[in-house]
């Protein structure tokens, strides 16, 4: 069959994806495009190039940044900028991986698809890539006068400055080069700050040349759209194309006969002993499909739940605090298993790595429990049948795993096609093959192609780059002479002016857009019925393919507030400690083996209007309907048939209070500005300040005063715990909330009216002010660690400022997102990303910037958005594409769980159809008067908000200049 100039190179039906699969080769060029046709209305599209690095320079991730930054078609600085503020769409990004670089979208709007795929085409293909735009996402020296002070700027220079500030980012890259020290898996595709300075423009420029050519593409699409027109647009893109030879080989890694143990320092804090390590191995090629199912269950058996036996190991050992390592990854051309522990002693290491050999050889030679092979096995299982994705289209995560056979020249739908070989593999096991005790012999214990990754804290490396770079920047000035200096400062004004001028009208206008006609008027209303059991029972009545969504809420009104720190603690307890019949190694595998999942978390919210907290423990599981009555027996077990071995408590609650350190530490660093717009809010309402007491800065402080107590007086620890649990199993005020088809629906109220029954009808203890008053903390905050980068953010309450709620803020708060602290923050100041959001619900509006340079740069640009408003006149097209932009958030796509929960959380918060429906009113109505007059509600944010920043040395520096409160965070 040929059409449009393509040629059908295979055909399948495919239940899995639940629609015809067709890979069509382009006859002119060799291009081929894989077309996935269903009913997904998510539609989904990708361009994907191999795109081997032959450096550690960033190259292919610098590119991925440049090419949308203007095209042939689209001449404007920045059409994927211009698409974020006026599109509708569901997922719009790019990522680099070590061996290929994607270019997805998704929409659920025909029209939008079409417009995005077109730009993203014409990007790929015919960048606008000039020298300014290679500094500006690149690296450049920032020269403003000749005899300085120079630095280094650049986009992704900042963003691999913060991953190169992460222990666990170091240790993830430094185990993936060490198993391949003979392939472009050795090098850093991202690029190492260190060595992205050396990246030349010509060099930047021929990677383009040479691999974003059609010959070198694989094009990609999914959903309900024709399929016709998929073919008859890609082939117009790529007319005038022939085909050639594109040398972007992935070569495999020769297996060594000999294991590698390599030392690495890591940026640590004055006094920080601890190391982290992982042991890597080497094992089969990516297209071997049944394999690769087999050792996604293996990985589950040994460490996907707290009482699989090498994650249990691990722990119980006390050699460290959390295990690490990703486990098998999946990505690459080879797969690779990676496993470690960190908050290890140095001393302890080896120790460490021997008790992961022998716990290996024990499950080989010994046997693995046939429950936890039938708890992997329904695991991996469900999660490829309930294809849950979350707010990542199914269509993307589709496209990722046929590229893990696609890229390397191999059948692109094996990977989807997984039922055929799910289903040998459990005739191997039923049958009695020892296929999971063989697979750790030849790929573990017998497999020399490993190697050990230690990462040694080094208290003098975060300085010892500071200067570093300092230094080299220093050379780079005194070796220049007045002529080249006068150059570097004419370049660095050139770009700054570029930065700053606006794009033309008619560039602008060659950007596809959307119209107010093109916008539903009104909201997709989400399904929800209220009953009594007699307790509450909510119901979502949603196409689940036969999975029931369960969660039982308990009020937790009567906590008083000095327990609140433990909920977290009181949480994970309720699954990973076990119970009274079982111990948590034989609960955590009869959940997996039963249900699609089952935990707790703490759930705490405002009610729209009154500013009044809400807060209750969700106990939250999946299951299949016929499996329904298991998942709901093992809920009463955990809630009412507690653990009471006091022995055993303490040591499994010491050991998830080091891991949930550990957590902590690692990730309040990665995650800066979540932590600092958590912090912030918690100083307005009393909801955010048991979130940022249950989960932030304020949290770590007391994970580690509760592990201080587990040494000195444990069982006051348990008693807590005790009572927290009095307190809150309890009946009154209880609410069952399930997601399911009517058939599941109503298996679950049978079940939740025997469950409500047998909970207690009457609460110990009398009702508190939970969650009433928020903390008191210091204007201005600092949080310093061992990084490169900051996370810098700003925020008060305008509703407290008399503000009243309209929808055109998030119309204008969109635009400020995109618009002004896009360029002023990111662009120009060289930070990954900046963000501005306000708290419909409370009224606390946050800025805060991701992977910073500065600090003092970006509050001034918080600080200057009243002005900026003052002054900015949106005409029709600008205010159109901000409208557009404000429905599309406002209309985001959710899978059926997700609706759901949606449908609860607007129950629980009180935001009514009605009132979604005025502000979806108010949007639309949004004009120009509303951007000026919100600018004086910004101006009183910029007068009296407060301050939090996180990071290094010019956190540190600016905190003692306008006297913050300072806090070492690690």
């Amino acid at each position: 069959m040929n059409k449009h100039g393509f040629t059908l190179l295979t055909e399948q039906h495919l239940h899995e994806v639940d629609g015809t699969a067709r890979l069509w080769r382009h006859e002119a060029t060799g291009a081929q495009l894989l077309s996935i046709n269903n009913s997904d209305e998510n539609k989904c599209f990708g361009v994907n190039f191999r795109t081997p690095p032959a450096d550690s320079t960033g190259v292919a991730h610098i590119l991925e940044h440049s090419v949308l930054c203007g095209s042939d078609k689209y001449p404007v600085k920045e059409p994927f900028v211009e698409l974020m503020k006026g599109s509708l769409q569901t997922f719009l990004n790019a990522f680099t991986f070590p061996d290929k670089t994607c270019y997805p979208i998704a929409s659920c709007n025909l029209r939008d698809f079409y417009n995005l795929i077109d730009v993203y085409i014409d990007a790929v293909f015919h960048p606008r890539i000039d020298e300014d735009i290679f500094r500006q996402e690149g690296w450049h020296v920032e020269a403003e006068t000749p005899d300085g002070p120079w630095s280094y700027k650049g986009v992704v220079y900042n963003e691999m400055k913060g991953v190169y500030s992460s222990p666990d980012s170091v240790l993830a890259e430094q185990s993936q080069q060490a198993l391949f020290p003979d392939t472009l898996y050795s090098l850093d595709s991202g690029g190492n700050p260190e060595n992205i300075p050396d990246l030349t423009y010509e060099a930047f420029y021929d990677f383009h040349s040479r691999y974003y050519h059609p010959s070198n593409a694989r094009f990609f699409f999914w959903g309900d759209d024709p399929e016709d027109e998929r073919l008859r647009l890609t082939a117009a893109a790529l007319e005038g194309y022939t085909a050639r030879p594109v040398n972007s080989d992935v070569p495999l890694q020769p297996r060594l006969e000999t294991p590698r143990q390599i030392e690495v320092a890591y940026a640590a804090s004055k006094g920080e002993k601890r190391a982290l390590f992982t042991v890597n191995w080497l094992l089969g090629e990516r297209g071997d499909v049944h394999q690769a199912l087999l050792m996604e269950m293996l990985e589950h058996i040994l460490e996907g739940l707290p009482g699989s036996p090498l994650r249990k190991a691990l722990i119980a050992s006390g050699l460290g605090e959390d295990t690490t390592g990703c486990g098998l990854e999946t990505d690459l051309r080879q797969m690779y298993y990676s496993t470690g522990l960190k908050g290890v002693a140095p001393r302890d290491v080896q120790q460490a790595e021997l008790l992961i050999f022998d716990t290996l050889a024990q499950l080989a030679e010994e046997g693995i429990p046939r429950s936890a092979v039938e708890a992997a096995v329904n695991s991996v299982e469900f999660a490829y049948r309930e294809n849950n994705s979350g707010r990542f289209p199914r269509g993307l995560s589709a496209m990722v795993q046929s590229l893990t056979t696609w890229l390397y020249d191999g059948d692109p739908l094996a990977p989807l096609a997984w039922e055929a070989p799910l289903n040998s593999l459990k005739a191997r096991i039923e049958a009695g093959e020892p296929v999971f005790e063989q697979a750790i012999k030849d790929w573990f214990l017998n497999n020399e192609h490993r190697a050990t990754v230690v990462l040694l804290p080094d208290t003098k490396l975060g300085k010892a780059r500071e200067d570093a770079e300092k230094a080299r920047v220093d050379a780079v000035q005194a070796a220049a002479d007045a002529e080249a200096r006068a150059r570097m400062v004419e370049e660095t004004a050139r770009l700054m002016e570029a930065q700053s001028a606006p794009d033309s009208p008619e560039a602008l206008a060659t950007i596809p857009a959307l119209g107010i006609e093109d916008l539903p008027r009104e909201n997709a209303l989400l399904p929800r019925a209220v009953a009594e059991l007699p307790e509450t029972f909510l119901t979502h009545e949603l196409p689940t393919q036969g999975i029931a969504y369960a969660t039982l809420l308990l009020p937790l009104a009567n906590v008083p507030d000095r327990l609140v720190p433990l909920l977290p603690l009181f949480a994970r307890s309720l699954t990973e400690t076990g119970t009274a019949k079982r111990d948590f190694t034989e609960l955590g595998a009869l959940m997996a083996a039963k249900t699609g999942g089952l935990g707790a978390e703490t759930l705490v919210g405002l009610v729209r209007g009154s500013r009044k907290t809400f807060g209750y423990l969700g106990v939250s599981g999946k299951a299949v309907y016929d499996k329904l009555p298991d998942l709901f027996a093992l809920t009463r077990e955990i809630l009412l048939e507690p653990l009471t071995d006091a022995d055993v408590l303490r040591e499994r609650l010491g050991q998830m209070l080091l891991e949930g350190k550990a957590r902590l530490e690692h990730g309040l660093q990665s995650a800066g500005h979540a932590a600092v717009s958590a912090r912030l809010r918690a100083r307005f309402n009393g909801a955010s300040a048991i979130a940022e007491r249950t989960s932030g800065l304020s949290y770590l402080e007391s994970v580690r005063g509760l592990l201080e107590r587990m040494d000195t007086d444990p069982q006051s620890v348990l008693n807590d715990l005790e009572e927290l649990r009095s307190r809150i199993i309890a009946r009154p005020g209880a609410v069952m909330d399930c997601t399911a088809e009517a058939q599941g629906l109503a298996l679950v109220e049978t079940e939740a009216r025997q469950l409500l029954r047998s909970l207690s009808p009457a609460r110990a203890g009398a009702a508190t002010d939970f969650g009433s008053a928020p903390l008191e903390l210091p204007k201005g905050e600092a949080f310093i660690a061992p990084a490169q980068i900051n996370y810098v953010g700003k925020a008060a309450n305008i509703y407290d400022q008399g503000y009243v709620y309209h929808g055109s803020a998030s119309v204008i708060l969109r635009s400020l997102r995109m618009g002004y602290l896009w360029e002023r923050v990111r662009v120009r100041g060289g930070a990954y990303g900046a963000f501005c959001n306000l708290d419909r619900l409370g009224g606390t509006l946050v800025c805060a910037s991701y992977r910073d340079p500065n600090v003092d740069d970006t509050l001034a640009a918080f600080d200057g958005m009243a002005e900026y408003l003052r002054t900015f006149s949106p005409d029709k097209a600008q205010l159109t594409q901000a409208i557009v932009g404000a429905v599309g958030d406002l209309d985001s796509y959710l899978l059926p769980d997700a609706k759901g929960a949606q449908s609860l959380s607007r129950w629980l918060t009180d935001d009514t159809d009605a009132a979604r429906a005025l502000m979806r009113e108010e949007i639309l109505s949004t004009t120009e008067k509303h951007f000026r007059e919100f600018a004086e509600v910004l101006a009183e944010v910029a007068h009296s908000g407060s301050t939090c920043v996180l990071g290094g040395p010019k956190t540190e520096a600016a905190a003692k200049e306008h006297g913050w409160s300072s806090t070492k965070l690690v």
